[in-house]
């Protein structure tokens, strides 16, 4: 039996699943629970698919891997075609989200934090005949440099996503991170042209991490700040490197969430986040993966993400704050990255 026809299988049955594919790869691979049991892994010492939300608060959910079964198969790219999708509402208006971006705005004037990044989310009706599976299918097709993957869990809910950001990869000792910030469009055959605000903003999430993963390695480099595609968008990403001298959880935990989905310092900007957002961002910006399998661990951070919910999509967007955002540009950027989730639904 195909991985999409236990995927199918598990949905009517209201069994835990993740399938996933990672970046640039053509096999996708998948944890078939076979029942609803919640687990819970906040130590992160487990073996499995993890799925963490944005607030550690809150618990991270394994699919354990001794307790499941494991299925890998090649996938093969198929053309489709890609409608824009129009019938959607915001969930916070125009006003809100400009109001909140100012509100950041000053809190960083009045030196309260460096950075925070605000979110969003957008609700689109679904439409009649609606199935998740193929939708999983055009992920796969339309996002080959990103995680793709499909989540379920009758308890918590039915999540999408492709993710262009790792959050940690560890084998053994060794581990390979990124900061990522800053978004433009796309524009074939042209250079792109960064402001000072977006390369400030990239500088900030690099100069934070290497603080902060400094007394846990033996060793920690950086490269070279690059452009980087993800569907229709371009980020700055730079490559961290190093030896880990602790424990992953304690690495991993030092990193989550990062100052890409949250802000710099991360305790008062998190802070800010959730007094002043107005919603709950549950799983968006937080982190899934493979979890001590095969002795590699290799997590991601949740955006481009969307939650499955009756008859519509919550589509979850943000974009990052400093003191030379502007609040309307800010809004625009959100819309942005909307349309690359809304687009392919």
């Amino acid at each position: 039996m195909s991985i999409f026809k236990n995927i199918e299988k598990s949905l009517i049955k209201k069994h835990s699943f993740v399938c996933y594919r990672k970046p640039n790869d053509t096999i996708i691979s998948a944890l078939f629970q076979n029942n609803d049991n919640i687990h819970t892994n906040n130590n992160l010492d487990s073996s499995g698919f993890v799925f963490a939300p944005f607030d550690d608060r809150n618990d991270t959910i394994i699919i354990p891997k001794e307790s499941s079964t494991f299925l890998q198969e090649t996938f093969s790219k198929s053309n489709i075609n890609i409608t824009k999708t129009t019938n959607s509402k915001d969930y916070d208006s125009r006003e809100f989200h400009v109001n909140l971006v100012d509100k950041g705005i000053d809190a960083i004037l009045n030196k309260n934090f460096k950075k925070v990044v605000l979110s969003r989310k957008e609700i689109v009706n679904l439409k009649d005949g609606f199935n998740s599976i193929k939708l999983f299918e055009t992920l796969l097709n339309t996002y080959s440099n990103a995680l793709v993957y499909i989540w379920f869990h009758p308890k918590i809910g039915l999540w999408l996503g492709a993710t262009p950001e790792t959050l940690v990869k560890i084998n053994n000792d060794y581990f390979e991170t990124m900061s990522l910030a800053g978004t433009l469009p796309y524009i074939e055959n042209t250079i792109p042209k960064w402001t000072s605000k977006e390369i400030e903003e990239q500088q900030f999430v690099t100069d934070y991490i290497v603080e902060k993963l400094a007394p846990l390695c033996k060793t920690l480099n950086t490269d070279k700040t690059e452009t980087i595609k993800a569907g229709t968008l371009l980020h700055l990403k730079t490559k961290i490197e190093g030896k880990l001298a602790v424990s992953n959880s304690e690495l991993i935990k030092t990193l989550h969430p990062t100052p890409a989905v949250c802000g710099l310092p991360k305790d008062s900007s998190k802070q800010f986040i959730i007094k002043n957002e107005n919603y709950n961002r549950s799983f968006y910006t937080g982190f899934l993966g493979e979890l001590n399998m095969n002795n590699v661990t290799e997590l991601f951070v949740n955006l481009r993400c969307m939650e499955i919910k009756n008859s519509e999509a919550l589509i979850y967007v943000g974009g990052g704050i400093t003191k030379n955002s502007i609040s309307d540009r800010e809004w625009e950027e959100t819309t942005e990255k909307a349309m690359v989730m809304k687009r392919i639904i």
